[in-house]
């Protein structure tokens, strides 16, 4: 009924559309644009993927499922349908995984996160050259592809004469083998026979001890396509039609290939969803189609609007979004955003209501007040994470979700309910103590403090204010206030020559009265049958403390150093001492040194007060009790350590001083050390951030006690059964009702230090309350394990008085008669539960038999060294450490909760701090506040309230870039996750223009796609339905950072696209030509970028394949690659000459390896950093120097490429860019007008990243027909360099910001040309033109045609004043001398001061040309002889005879069209339009098809030349 009553309206309206459309005999055809981007690597198997998946989610998951598909029946690869095979996968990853992870499974697979990893192994096996086998093991470089006789070979391995492979970070091992000597790598592809029959005997080889066993992945069947690649955008951005800049050459489409583009889909059109109508009436398809077509002929056509109807479109959408039914809201949000020039019109009408305008204003003042967010500004927050939208991909989100996912399930399972996880959730716990290290109470009478700011009198002239923090200061300076604010302790061995040095800093820090109140320790020993007369430490003890009495502790510290001087080519002795007393004071030195010296004190006191430190070498320094950095402990860094340190600490003083919680009448040095920062003892184990590890606890418990299940459990769920069958010593407890504090004790009670370890835990937990301690038997089985069973039993046993009576049972050393009889009668009963213990300390706890460690609340503390001590002092600390990071802002909240959700038990408090403080702690969780939520705020609610749920909360203007890209990721999101979602809209009042003048769409889908049959889709396209067909469009393509992407496919000019002029539908096919690997460089003494150095990314067997150059910006530097595994090395040369690689981070070298390893494995970025020194012998030479010019880098650089010294010279080297094919047609006849004008050998230059496959494709042939070079060179635009958004100003960036970095070193000068430009000169006259020491030279702008002086801005406001008389100059003709370029830093400089300018959008309107005339008193310019550039615009037409190049420059009076100026202005143009249009018909014909130029299409570096071919290692793409 309801259907019928549907169609009646349909019928009625689809006729009135018939009638009315009949009458119109010119109907348009709907067309629309599509694209894709593909990797460079074919597709990977998803079974594969989903291993890799699991494997990130836990290693022991990618083993059950390896194990599960192995048993499949058929094999999984002989199952022909693509669908069915997902679903198996899916079938077992689902036995593994929950089903919201499983969602988030198929996200990852749509996304293909894991193929680059499976492509990573595909390199590695290429590099290795593996036989032909279809799987094999490669076991130290013998490859064995029989299966069979791996047995044997393992076998026979000797150990002396065996190499263990190289094994990655990345590599998956059988759990419980990692450590192993013999390593067998497995190369095989997960389903199929082959594979399985090699992972069941290397698995038994494992499981027997015998390997390491690792699978690498290796497909050997051939695979169809390539990896069809989404998570990204693409934007058609309306251009200015103001100059007319498309190209009037015909253009022939290949319908043959336009498969992807011509799916035309029946979408939803103005709310009417074609593709359900159709299904549901089936009979009226026609009917339908031509409702259809009146839909989009009347809907993609815009309509001009005024300027005062701008003014309220962002709140007009806002309102549009919000009268939309909820389900409907995130879909009307998101089309309205990415289609919106279109959706303007029919905004212009709504009225906007007074309640949303109230409400979004008073959210917006909140939001500025706490998240400092602007009205139009985007931010997205996951969980109170918050994401910059423009910066962030959604393979980040994806990863955040899942680490989220895993922690929130964590703790659903735990029996939290969704409020208590909320709140858990928030809590930060990276920022315990406001940032402040961990420091030691120095309130201590082992301190001989050598100064006193407070009461020395030689400080009296300082204000004694607090207040005075607060005052401005210079940059680097210390305030000098009468306090104790700066608290400097040195502990030293005061017989240490070496420590002399640091001491004459200290002193000078005194003597010229630095604000620091310096303190020393001397260490010595503390035997009372020394004395200073046998012992040259205590002697100095004893002297230091007879001339502080007798003169000053300054003097005292002085006397040391004098010491430490006179004791040359020895260590010092008594006698020197005695020696420097005689000297300098009368007494008798055997009375100050001797057996009755009053001035033999503080031995014992300084040996406890650096015991307490935790610190095992000297010399060491505290500030405020902070320890500084040991390796800073240096003459040359110290100084600076100090500063670092003061600077560091001097915001927190001021905090307090303008809060009042430090004031003038307070003790600074209680304050200080009254700070939740200051503990009172120190121990590195205990406090250290690095490699702290904490247990999985989130496994399931089984309740099987037999032996055999229990060792097959994997190490978390062997884990939670620990943690439900240990039985705990507990002291009573004080309030709480579970305990806040859980130690278990590692170790083997047969050995004196395990007993005294857990006396101590015990003796600690007396005093504590609220902690339970347990114990687990470590032992190695050959001893007796009486001691071990009997405590066992006390715990199952356990009372009050338990504990005290197996404290004094582990003191008398295992006396029995001290324990009742029920414990002794369960001795022999414990044999089970310490087997399982033991298999648990060595098995999951990774401790050796014996060891000794200790376990609090789920973190890792061990195993202890052999000498090492772990006292009740140490316990306290432990728990006062864990209490202030996050044991106090867990109890708040579970107090906070209780009445809702009830009690907690003590182990619930152990799994939520393993989940909760062992997840990386690297961004802060914000709560995002608002004043009402009713009328500008969408709600979406989870779809199923009783699981847990993400608080995704969005803040967005619905019509600004941003909300483009949100859009598709919150709908995917809603998808996917069980969530709940508030998107506040966060309009601008008043736009005064277009606010969003581009279309977007975002590739993004939530699973793979099949087609009816069964076969997976090769994956998804961004498509352009119901475009308007009038406006100029420019594609843009919006990919991850570091992404390199080129257009290999387009028949159209994507930078001019009009659908009017296009016969078909616009498509266009993009490839993923490199994942860039980035980082920075820096000298390890200067930390300064060593500019100039050249770095190389390469394998064994092709050492080089890409090489770039460090920039002195943040000692940057991007390296092209793609998934494998990649070595980096400093280039053969100069710079492998003067420097070597002494440190690196962020890379994924093997053990024992010497070469720097880096690993591609994931389609996010890969950023290493490198710290480089000079060699001794190198120490004075500069990369960049002229100083000896037979040996400086050109030369060294140059020897490689040719045989004379100015080889390359000989040639000119032209560079130049283009984009669109206007401009492509205009260079090609710059080329030409190049190539007519000199005899020189000439090589052109051409930035990638714009050119059209066209181009790309058509310059080969060029090459070999006119004899010139080429090369294209590419970089990407780096992240912390301020982004520009429209394509022209991207374009004009790369004319003038990497200069230095786009070009090999051995290229000395680079002249550009504009496209546009045709040359009338042999540009050789250019280039040996002396440009007076500046760097570069530009022609200045014409002024000789007077009716345009109205257009020369230059010659008023801002420009006049800043050239002080010098000209402006044109960017359309540089040459650079690129040599000074780099030798004076032109191009930081330039970067410097762009990205200062940049972040105000009024700024460098030009900005190719802006920038240098701006830098002009920094960066000298040169300026050319005028006739070096002609334009009709500016220069009179007197000037045109002799001019030697002459620009198609626009013209703003008249607007005409460079193809008609350039017909009109240059008589030899249509020449070398028609010699190129000639050329390329006999390409077109075939003609040229055998010309060997053919060979270089498909290379990542194009240089083909019939002078002279390079070879590929020696000259290689930037």
């Amino acid at each position: 009924m309801f259907h019928s009553r549907v169609f009646s309206y349909l019928f009625v309206l689809v006729t009135l559309v018939y009638t009315v459309s009949n009458g119109d005999a010119k109907t348009k055809k709907s067309k629309f644009v599509t694209t894709l981007l593909d990797a460079q690597w074919d597709a990977t198997p998803l079974v594969l993927e989903v291993a890799e998946y699991l494997k990130d989610e836990n290693v022991d998951y990618y083993w059950q499922f390896v194990d599960s598909i192995g048993g499949l029946k058929p094999p999984l690869n002989e199952i022909g349908n693509d669908k069915k095979r997902y679903d198996i996968i899916l079938q077992h990853a689902a036995k593994l995984i929950t089903p919201l992870q499983v969602s988030l499974l198929k996200l990852g697979l749509s996304l293909h996160v894991y193929s680059p990893k499976v492509e990573m192994f595909a390199q590695i096996a290429r590099e290795h050259e593996l036989p032909d086998c279809a799987a094999l093991a490669d076991i130290g470089g013998d490859y064995i592809c029989d299966a069979q006789s791996l047995h044997k070979a393992i076998q026979n391995i000797k150990e002396e004469n065996y190499v263990r492979n190289e094994v990655f970070r990345v590599d998956t091992h059988y759990p419980g083998s990692e450590n192993r000597t013999i390593a067998v790598v497995l190369y095989g592809e997960l389903g199929t026979p082959a594979f399985q029959t090699f992972h069941n005997i290397l698995k038994s080889e494992a499981q027997q001890g015998s390997i390491d066993y690792i699978v690498r992945h290796f497909i050997k069947s051939e695979r169809d396509h390539k990896l069809r690649l989404s998570g990204y955008g693409v934007e058609l951005q309306m251009k200015s039609t103001e100059y007319k800049v498309q190209d009037d050459s015909e253009i022939k489409d290949d319908r043959s290939s336009e498969d992807a583009s011509q799916e035309d889909d029946d979408i939803e059109l103005e709310g009417f969803d074609f593709a359900k109508l159709k299904s549901i009436f089936p009979d009226h398809k026609q009917q339908l189609d031509k409702f259809k077509q009146h839909l989009e002929e009347s809907s993609n056509e815009m309509a001009p609007l005024k300027v005062w109807q701008f003014q309220e479109l962002s709140l007009q959408a806002a309102e549009r979004i919000m009268n939309a039914p909820r389900d409907e809201a995130l879909k009307v949000f998101t089309n309205l955003a990415q289609n919106f020039p279109m959706q303007a019109k029919a905004l212009v009408k709504t009225v906007v209501s007074s309640e949303l305008k109230k409400e979004m204003r008073r959210n917006q003042e909140i939001f500025g007040a706490t998240l400092n967010l602007q009205p139009s500004d985007t931010a997205l927050f996951i969980n109170g994470l918050y994401y910059d939208v423009d910066v962030v991909d959604i393979f980040g989100i994806l990863d955040v979700v899942r680490q989220e996912l895993r922690t929130m399930e964590g703790l659903h399972n735990i029996g939290l309910g969704n409020a208590r996880l909320s709140s858990l959730l928030s809590v930060d716990f990276s920022d315990s103590n406001n940032g402040q290290e961990f420091a030691m109470d120095i309130r201590d009478s082992a301190i001989n403090w050598i100064n006193d700011i407070e009461k020395d009198s030689k400080y009296s002239r300082w204000g004694t204010s607090l207040m005075d923090l607060l005052r401005p200061t210079f940059p680097g300076m210390l305030r000098q206030v009468r306090k104790n604010l700066f608290n400097l302790v040195i502990i030293i061995d005061p017989l240490n020559k070496e420590t002399r040095t640091l001491l004459k800093l200290v002193e000078s820090f005194v003597i010229h009265t630095a604000p620091l109140r310096v303190g020393l320790v001397l260490s010595a020993s503390s035997s009372s049958s020394l004395t200073g007369l046998e012992d040259a430490g205590v002697a100095m003890v004893c002297a230091f403390n007879y001339v502080s009495q007798k003169k000053d502790p300054a003097a005292a510290l002085n006397f040391i150093t004098t010491v430490l001087g006179t004791a040359k080519g020895g260590d010092v002795t008594v006698d020197h001492i005695k020696e420097q007393l005689v000297k300098k004071y009368s007494d008798d030195p055997n009375y100050i040194l001797g057996e009755d010296s009053d001035f033999d004190f503080g031995r014992k006191l300084s040996e406890d007060f650096i015991q307490r430190t935790g610190l095992n070498s000297l010399p060491q320094a505290l500030m405020n009790g902070i320890p500084l950095p040991a390796h800073q402990l240096n003459v040359d860094e110290f100084e600076e350590a100090v500063l670092s340190e003061v600077m560091t600490q001097t915001p927190s003083f001021q905090k307090a001083v303008y809060k009042g919680k430090l004031q003038d009448g307070d003790d600074v040095v209680d304050y200080i050390m009254n700070q939740p920062n200051v503990m009172p003892r120190l121990n590195e184990r205990i406090l250290s951030k690095e490699n702290v590890v904490y247990l999985d606890m989130t496994g399931t418990a089984t309740t099987s006690m037999a032996i055999q299940d229990l060792l097959k459990l994997t190490p978390r769920d062997m884990t939670a059964t620990a943690l439900e069958n240990l039985k705990y010593f507990m002291s009573p407890k004080k309030s709480e009702k579970y305990y806040g504090m859980t130690y278990w004790v590692v170790g083997d009670l047969y050995c004196p230090k395990s007993r005294a370890l857990l006396i101590d835990a015990l003796e600690y937990m007396k005093s504590a309350g609220d902690t339970r301690v347990a114990f687990l038997p470590n032992v190695d089985g050959t001893q007796d394990n009486a001691i071990n069973k009997l405590v066992l039993a006390a715990m199952e046993f356990y009372n009050d008085k338990t504990t005290n009576t197996i404290i004094e049972f582990l003191k008398s050393d295992g006396d029995k008669s001290l324990l009742p009889k029920e414990i002794l009668t369960k001795e022999s009963s414990q044999e089970l539960s310490l087997k399982m213990l033991r298999v648990y300390c060595q098995r999951v706890l990774t401790f050796a038999a014996s060891a000794r460690g200790i376990i609090a609340n789920g973190r890792v503390l061990g195993p202890l060294n052999e000498n090492e001590k772990f006292t009740v002092e140490d316990f306290s600390l432990l728990e006062r450490f864990s209490t202030a990071t996050y044991g106090q802002k867990l109890k708040e909240i579970l107090d906070k909760t209780a009445d809702e959700e009830g009690d907690i038990s003590s182990n619930a408090i152990m799994k939520i701090v393993s989940l909760l403080v062992a997840r990386p702690q690297s961004k802060s969780r914000f709560d995002i506040a608002s004043e009402t939520d009713q009328y500008s705020v969408i709600k979406l609610p989870p779809n199923q309230p009783e699981k847990v749920a993400f608080d995704i909360v969005a803040i967005v203007d619905p019509v600004s870039r941003g909300a483009q890209k949100l859009g598709p990721i919150l709908q995917v999101l809603q998808e996917v996750l069980n969530c709940n979602i508030k998107l506040f809209l966060n309009s601008v009042e008043k736009n005064s223009d277009m606010p969003l003048k581009s279309f977007y769409r975002f590739v993004l889908d939530s699973e793979i796609q099949f087609n009816e049959d069964g076969k997976q889709v090769p994956g998804s396209i961004a498509k352009f339905n119901n475009m308007p067909q009038s406006p100029l469009l420019t594609q843009n393509m919006h990919v991850p950072d570091n992404w390199l992407v080129e257009a290999v496919r387009s028949v159209y000019d994507l930078d001019n696209i009009r659908l009017e002029n296009v016969e078909n539908n616009v498509h266009s096919e993009y490839e993923l030509e490199y994942l860039l690997l980035e980082g920075h460089c820096f000298e390890s003494t200067t930390l300064s970028p060593p500019r100039g150095l050249q770095i190389t990314l390469g394998t064994e067997r092709q050492p080089v394949i890409v090489d770039t150059i460090v920039m002195a910006n943040l000692g940057y530097f991007q390296l092209k690659a793609n998934p494998g595994a990649w070595i980096v090395r400093l280039r053969q040369g100069r710079s492998s000459e003067i420097y070597d690689i002494t440190s690196h981070e962020g890379s994924d070298t093997p053990l024992k390896s010497t070469d720097i390893k880096v690993v591609i494995s994931s389609l996010r970025s890969n950023i290493v950093k490198l710290k480089v020194s000079k060699k001794p012998d190198k120490l004075g030479m500069d990369l960049l120097s002229e100083d000896n010019e037979n040996n400086g880098i050109w030369n060294s650089i140059t020897s490689s490429f040719s045989s004379g010294d100015d080889g390359e010279e000989e040639k000119l080297n032209i560079f130049s860019l283009a984009s669109g094919h206007l401009y492509e047609r205009f260079l090609r006849i710059m080329m030409m007008s190049v190539l007519k004008q000199t005899k020189t050998p000439v090589k052109f230059w051409f930035l990638k990243n714009y050119l059209s496959p066209q181009i790309k494709d058509f310059l080969p042939y060029m090459a070999k027909e006119y004899g010139f070079e080429y090369e294209l060179v590419q970089y990407k635009w780096p992240r912390w360099l301020h982004q520009q958004t429209e394509k022209q100003r991207i374009i004009w960036g790369y004319k003038i910001l990497f200069l230095d970095v786009l070009f090999p070193l051995d290229v000395k000068k680079i002249i550009f040309v504009d496209a546009d430009q045709v040359v009338r000169a042999d540009l050789k006259e250019l280039q040996q033109l002396d440009l007076g020491g500046a760097p570069y030279g530009y022609t200045p702008f014409c002024e000789s045609r007077k009716e345009m002086d109205g257009f020369r801005f230059w010659k008023q406001g801002y420009w006049r004043n800043h050239l002080q008389g010098r000209r402006y100059h044109i960017s359309a003709l540089y040459v650079v001398d690129l040599k000074r370029f780099r030798r004076i830093a032109a191009g930081d400089r330039l970067r410097g001061q762009y990205q200062a300018l940049s972040q105000d959008p009024n700024s460098l309107s030009n900005l190719d040309q802006d920038l240098p005339n701006n830098m002009i008193h920094q960066v000298a310019i040169k300026s050319l002889p005028q006739e070096w550039l002609w334009c009709e615009t500016w220069c009179d037409d007197a000037s045109k005879s002799s001019a030697k190049t002459i620009d198609l420059c626009n013209n703003p009076m008249t607007k005409e069209a460079k193809l008609t100026a350039a017909m009109r202005i240059l008589p030899e143009w249509k020449g070398y339009d028609d010699e190129i249009r000639n050329l390329q018909q006999k390409i077109d014909k075939g003609e040229l098809d055998h010309d060997p130029a053919l060979e270089h299409l498909e290379e990542d570096v194009e240089t083909i030349t019939t002078q002279k071919t390079h070879d590929r290692d020696e000259h290689t793409e930037l």
